[in-house]
């Protein structure tokens, strides 16, 4: 199949969704002759944990226990996609506290998961939304967004199956939404009516004109990451800080090194980081320094740092 794709359509990938631990998914890409990428399952419910617990041990953990992969093969990591935020690959407890913190409503569950989108399930904290999409950005592997969560949509998760995450597009507020021309009554899904997340309240039309929207600070975010291929192909190394709630870890590459730095609680931080040489690094996103060796961090706040050549 791999033969085929390569020969029949180039530059097109073959993607496994094998939610499966690492150590076992590594053999759907072969000897670089199989998949071009797998999704990196375990990922995603570890950075909920370690939002919560403001703790990324986890999640440091799980990131150290994947096996090297084929040279030109790569994970695909992501916060959410079209299924529920599937619970499989944490312990019994972990999901029972997953559970308790993120899916209050039992209407929320759905075979081993939440069926929730990023916004609702981070209470529309545009603080914690812009965290995990950093840390999105930041992680090995190549980050995949889920349509909406760009712009904050909220869901209707008590429509059958999975179809709550699965509502239409919010290009704008016109009755269609943008997304059709049919009168809505007539649409396959519901638009999203719940407070706060109606096509008034959230849309891309008027995220677009706002300087401070969400979809802005994406966009912005994302340019960031092309000027830095390390985020893709760099290796990872966690750097050990005394704060418990600061997640900092280096991404190094032949051409370049950046340090980010996270907090993963709601309170400000100031953290001495288990490294040397700090003052060699520059944030890409401003003027900040670590001077030192010691970090200084606003609630839910993160940085990506430039090494100097």
């Amino acid at each position: 199949l791999r033969a085929m794709v390569d020969r029949e359509f180039p530059g097109r990938i073959l993607l496994a969704e094998a939610n499966q631990w690492p150590e076992d998914v590594v053999a759907y890409f072969g000897d670089d002759d199989e998949c071009h990428m797998a999704f990196h399952f375990p990922v995603m419910p570890r950075l909920y944990l370690s939002l919560k617990r403001r703790d990324a041990t986890s999640l440091i953990d799980i990131i150290d226990r994947t096996p090297p992969i084929p040279p030109n093969a790569q994970w695909g990591i992501f916060l959410r996609n079209h299924d529920e935020l599937t619970l499989e690959m944490v312990t019994e407890d972990e999901r029972a506290y997953l559970y308790e913190q993120y899916a209050p409503d039992p209407q929320m569950k759905k075979n081993l998961g939440i069926r929730r989108r990023l916004a609702p399930l981070l209470d529309g904290d545009r603080r914690r939304i812009e965290l995990l999409n950093g840390l999105l950005l930041s992680l090995p592997g190549s980050p995949i967004i889920y349509y909406g969560d760009e712009i904050g949509m909220g869901d209707e998760y008590r429509l059958e199956d999975r179809d709550g995450v699965r509502t239409p597009m919010q290009w704008d507020a016109t009755p269609g939404v943008g997304f059709s021309a049919a009168d809505p009554a007539d649409f396959y899904l519901p638009v999203v009516m719940a407070p706060g997340y109606t096509p008034a309240e959230v849309n891309v039309a008027a995220q677009r004109g706002e300087a401070g929207s969400l979809l802005r600070r994406m966009h912005d975010l994302l340019a960031l990451r092309r000027n830095h291929p390390v985020f893709g192909t760099g290796t990872f190394e966690a750097v050990a800080a005394q704060a418990p709630e600061a997640f900092t870890f280096l991404r190094t590459s032949a051409d370049e090194q950046v340090l980010v730095i996270a907090n993963m609680s709601d309170q400000h931080i100031e953290t001495t980081l288990g490294m040397a040489n700090t003052a060699a690094f520059t944030s890409v996103r401003g003027d900040r320094r670590i001077a030192q060796g010691v970090a200084s961090l606003a609630p839910y706040e993160f940085d990506w740092l430039l090494a100097e050549r």
